[in-house]
């Protein structure tokens, strides 16, 4: 009896390896990758010397993420070569910012990724625009999955650059897959912060705890089939009462330098997420034990005059070496979207070759 019990759990085993392996060959095959013309877009140019690939992938949760891929022709696809992931500010799609640092970067010798978060673009997720951290950074960990299964690229040099929202991502990615070499954040927002406290902490315990409420009242009306609300984001309207920082934002996805509309959502939802998802965010600390990162690098760059820069010089501060913080003179949050003036692609450079 006993030897039976032996040989029918080493059949097991074995089809269960077998099983897990198929499942594994299946996930990779499933995997698209579709050459696409750069012509069709507007917020961003890609060089000549470039291919641009549409990708999907499944992140951990077997949900699919989209994004663009960016080879310099240059490449021969039977060597190895080291690749960058790009994710892009909060409540936009890898249209706006992402694409312009991800087909820079490639200019500069890279394979490089920039995708659509869950629930955000053309990734998946429902309801659209539901705000869910963990997930958030779980993409970028599907991201090196793809990555680190491509024949061309060494999966011993992968990185990775989060702008605004993303930064945030992308440090609670990194602090758990140590697959992600280097890690350079751009006009970091740390979602968490920004959503307990405001910037400059100029947000109330009471003012938080009233948000909760709407977002628990929120979840009874969708629960019972209402209709999704939306909370924040960007106006669509600006007059010479409006917040500066809101006409910063207003310049960018609301005119045609950055304003970009996914095939699966509304121009009026663009950069709006659900009100009963968005106090996820209260629970979201980014930056606790980010010290554990180290000895990986950390590249922190903003404006000397965004309004976010207190999120990098609080992250910068909690950080282990090797770190650097990186202050891009006469700056704001937003000039670091796209303005490629302004954009420090030769310090990312640097910073990628010396550390991948």
């Amino acid at each position: 009896m006993n030897k039976l019990i032996v040989i029918i759990g080493a059949s097991l085993l074995f089809f269960g390896e077998a099983s897990a392996q198929k499942k594994q060959n299946s996930k990779i095959v499933n995997t698209e990758m579709k050459q696409i013309s750069p012509d069709t877009f507007t917020t961003f140019k890609v060089s000549n010397n470039l291919i641009m690939y549409r990708i999907v992938f499944k992140n951990q949760y077997n949900m699919d993420v989209v994004g663009h891929l960016f080879i310099p022709k240059s490449f021969s696809q039977s060597q190895k070569h080291p690749a960058i992931i790009v994710g892009h500010p909060m409540g936009a799609v890898k249209e706006q910012s992402a694409d312009v640092y991800a087909s820079h970067m490639a200019e500069k010798g890279f394979v490089t990724m920039a995708i659509d978060l869950s629930f955000w673009g053309e990734s998946a997720g429902e309801p659209r625009n539901a705000v869910l951290p963990d997930v958030y950074s779980e993409d970028f960990s599907a991201a090196v999955d793809f990555l680190g299964t491509r024949s061309f690229i060494d999966r011993e040099k992968i990185g990775v650059i989060g702008v605004c929202g993303s930064g945030s991502f992308v440090l609670s990615a990194a602090k758990i897959d140590p697959r992600l070499k280097a890690i350079a954040t751009v006009s970091m927002y740390d979602m968490g912060s920004a959503s307990r406290n405001g910037l400059n902490h100029s947000q109330t315990l009471e003012q938080r705890k009233e948000t909760q409420k709407q977002a628990a009242e929120q979840r009874y009306t969708e629960f019972l089939g209402g209709e999704t609300k939306y909370i924040g984001g960007t106006t669509h309207k600006i007059d010479e009462n409006t917040d500066p920082i809101q006409k910063e934002f207003f310049e960018f996805y609301r005119t045609p330098r950055g304003e970009y509309t996914p095939k699966s959502s509304s121009p009026l939802l663009t950069t709006h997420p659900t009100l009963s998802s968005v106090v996820k965010f209260n629970n979201f600390y980014p930056f606790n034990d980010i010290e554990t990162i180290s000895p990986r690098p950390v590249l922190f760059i903003t404006g000397d005059q965004a309004h976010s820069k207190e999120f990098s010089e609080d992250a910068y501060k909690k950080a282990a070496e090797p770190k650097e913080l990186y202050y891009i003179k006469g700056a704001g949050h937003v000039d670091l979207y796209d303005k490629t003036d302004l954009i420090p692609f030769d310090k990312l450079d640097e910073f990628f070759k010396q550390n991948l």
